[in-house]
């Protein structure tokens, strides 16, 4: 296994693995992590970057780029929005106005802008949006093909902790695995990864490529990923910001609760991880805490075959007369309208 670094034109570290498959009527996919901290408050400059990063990727050959966690509208690391128990502050609630002006609708211009550049450089993109549904934001993951065509998106169904205050419950309509000719791809948004039953309804769909953007830097997450590569018989691909103080707004504008006084411009808040981890849990590319970078590796699908015939847990490794599991896989709405023609007759 050879591994080669490059740097990138906007400082970025490059990591390329040569798998060096011994089967060649399988297929290989190059597969590219984005590690890169969202311009905060600022979409449209996002999404520039966004571009730069996507082309960067492109050029080293990679089908499928993968962005971290809230990249679209931002992970509002250190922020309370001004939250305790029976109160809001109104810097808080202002706080909340401007992230929520951040966001973007799904469909809306930002969706568009992100297909024309999936199928300008003729690429899988996968990102983490903040999504504005009216009032209510979502932490989203939006999928998109080769040819420029948004495919659907996943909610996260369980913000974690105060993510609770500021973000909404997905539901069962938004858990997709999109089968592509690039392998079956889907995601799972950070803690949502631990969740068992989560995993099992993804597993079901036949997932091989599985994405998991994440805001967890600690090196107990790696743990978690190496596990569902395993448990799932997937390639498990896991995106996050890599963020220091400075890519946030300067405080009083936006204040890290607790820390800011312990901050300095440079100091690190987020140290990335992100990773590329085989069927068999391997690693291969990654674990990347030294700055922004794109990580990428080249993906063996004839690995899942060869971890499936030992271990398939929705198959061979099932005993569904023991346990099984339902998903309830329809859109939970608040209101529901009805209209019904009724005939009436004049005599």
């Amino acid at each position: 296994m050879a591994l080669d670094s490059t740097t990138g034109n906007d400082g970025a570290v490059f990591t390329e693995v040569d798998m060096g498959s011994s089967d060649s009527s399988a297929s290989t996919v190059r597969a590219t992590i984005v590690q890169a901290s969202t311009i905060f408050y600022d979409t449209p400059a996002t999404l520039d970057k966004a571009e730069r990063l996507l082309a960067e990727a492109v050029s080293f050959g990679s089908q499928l780029v993968v962005f971290p966690e809230a990249f679209v509208g931002g992970y509002p690391r250190g922020s309370n929005f001004g939250v305790s128990i029976g109160n809001r502050t109104l810097k808080g609630k202002e706080d909340f106005r401007k992230y929520h002006a951040a966001a973007i609708n799904v469909p809306g211009p930002e969706v568009d802008r992100l297909a024309a550049m999936a199928g300008k450089y003729k690429v899988f993109l996968v990102m983490g949006v903040i999504e504005r549904d009216g009032y209510t934001l979502y932490c989203t993951v939006l999928f998109f093909d080769n040819l420029g065509c948004y495919l659907g998106k996943h909610r996260k169904l369980m913000p974690t902790g105060l993510e609770r205050i500021i973000w909404g419950f997905g539901d069962g309509s938004t858990v997709p695995v999109f089968d592509t000719p690039i392998g079956k791809i889907g995601a799972a948004i950070c803690w949502e990864n631990k969740m068992p039953l989560l995993r099992t309804a993804m597993y079901a769909k036949g997932i091989e490529i599985y994405c998991a953007p994440t805001a967890d830097s600690r090196e107990v997450w790696q743990a978690s990923m190496t596990h569902i590569a395993l448990e799932g018989g997937c390639f498990v691909l896991s995106a996050n910001q890599f963020c220091r103080r400075k890519d946030y707004p300067a405080p009083p504008e936006y204040v890290f609760s607790g820390t800011e006084e312990d901050l300095t411009p440079e100091s690190v808040v987020c140290a990335g991880g992100s990773v590329i981890i085989s069927p068999s849990g391997t690693v291969l590319a990654g674990p990347n805490y030294d700055g922004e970078a794109l990580i990428t590796a080249d993906l063996d699908l004839g690995e899942i075959a060869r971890a499936k015939f030992d271990f398939d847990v929705v198959g061979h490794y099932a005993r569904p007369e023991v346990l099984s599991l339902m998903v309830r896989d329809h859109p939970a709405t608040p209101v529901s309208f009805t209209s019904e023609k009724t005939e009436s007759s004049h005599k």
